[in-house]
């Protein structure tokens, strides 16, 4: 027996944040934390939401204490700052960096510290069980797919590793997916993040697993990706691109509650040890995972995977000689700068790296099962 999960809200299109409001004044909530960061604050991202609130009669508090890859602090800032305004309900918005911590202040405000006690490794989502705040989640980027997610990642103090956290309840009741809110993004983060969103398609599509609802929506995500992603790089005030995008993202993360794989375990340890962007970090070493699989000893069906995958990247025009060709040229298509190095990555720190992306639990759904020394062979090859 398995068990599929898809309950969620979602708002998709022009107009959606103002249809948010009016969803949002029915509830009643008494104040709402919105959990976001300097930077949207900075370009007015912030306020298009606190107008549509202000227009609503819904009152609210603003939290930005985030770091791009956050950390365990964060969260505890965002503690006292829900405790403190003596709020009742949380919206995240941004990229996934602040509905991760978004969700991760839901657990906290309603469950005792330790945080690291409810690292998703250790069983820790059996630990959560105080009764948590309404959530709601409002990406402003096409790529983590966070707000469709039952997870959010954390670096804690004392591993200096990306924690995951999870518990079903963590999915945002409401997911709004306005395209303007994504119109601004620069074309590398454009890039970086649409990168994410296509991983986790494929690496959600390739886990050995009988999903196929999740495996259809992965299909379409990843079509969807490689036919609007260099569309929105190259125009991002496209907004047909960019809700194109916006959804794309959200079905990769409803489609990786099979698992990913090694390009995950690989792209978590780059971020904590690097500061190398999510997106960025899965795009640099995609190509050689993907070689690493075409050079395993693949069954029938795991080859099939490999040529329906091949098939999208035809139909789009964008086939080479293999998928990890074809990886490779669409990232460098849409900007990706490929190479490790170029990306202050050093050769001294690949077997550190390796330690840490065996030791990360995305890698056991992988197609193919992983070594410590497949991950550093990758690491090498990506440099």
């Amino acid at each position: 027996m398995v068990q599929y999960n898809y309950p969620t809200t979602i708002l998709l299109g022009q107009g959606a944040l103002a249809e948010f409001g009016t969803r949002l004044k029915a509830k009643k909530h008494s104040k709402i934390l919105i959990v976001t960061d300097k930077t949207l604050e900075q370009m007015g991202i912030v306020k298009k939401l606190t107008d549509v609130l202000s227009s609503q009669g819904i009152a609210y508090d603003i939290y930005t204490d985030i770091h791009p890859n956050p950390i365990e602090e964060d969260v505890e800032k965002g503690v006292i700052a829900y405790k403190s305004g003596d709020c009742d309900s949380i919206i995240g918005l941004g990229g996934g960096s602040p509905i991760d911590v978004a969700k991760v202040i839901k657990v906290m405000v309603s469950n005792p510290p330790p945080m690291a006690q409810y690292d998703d490794a250790k069983g820790g989502d059996a630990l959560i069980k105080g009764p948590m705040p309404a959530l709601y989640a409002i990406p402003t980027t096409s790529g983590t797919g966070s707000e469709v997610g039952r997870s959010g990642v954390i670096i804690l103090r004392d591993t200096g590793r990306k924690t995951i956290i999870f518990h079903p309840e963590l999915l945002p009741s409401i997911a709004v997916l306005e395209p303007e809110l994504t119109a601004g993004m620069p074309p590398f983060l454009t890039a970086a993040t649409g990168m994410d969103a296509f991983v986790h398609c494929l690496e959600a599509y390739f886990v050995n697993m009988f999903h196929p609802m999740a495996d259809g929506i992965a299909l379409q995500g990843m079509e969807l990706v490689l036919k609007w992603l260099p569309i929105a790089c190259r125009n991002g005030k496209d907004l047909d691109a960019r809700e194109k995008m916006q959804i794309a993202s959200s079905m990769g993360a409803v489609a990786f509650q099979k698992g990913l794989g090694m390009v995950h375990s690989m792209a978590h340890p780059l971020s904590s040890l690097y500061g190398l962007h999510h997106g960025l970090a899965n795009a640099l070493v995609l190509p050689d995972s993907i070689l690493h699989l075409e050079q395993s000893h693949l069954n029938t069906e795991q080859m099939a995977k490999i040529q329906k995958v091949r098939a999208i990247f035809a139909e789009c025009g964008l086939a080479r000689a293999s998928l990890s060709e074809s990886c490779r040229a669409f990232c460098e298509m849409v900007g990706i700068p490929m190479g490790l190095s170029k990306n202050k990555v050093p050769a001294d720190g690949l077997a550190a790296l390796s330690v840490e992306a065996f030791k990360d639990g995305c890698h056991g759904s992988n197609m193919v099962p992983v070594k410590e020394s497949d991950f550093l062979k990758v690491l090498k090859a990506a440099m």
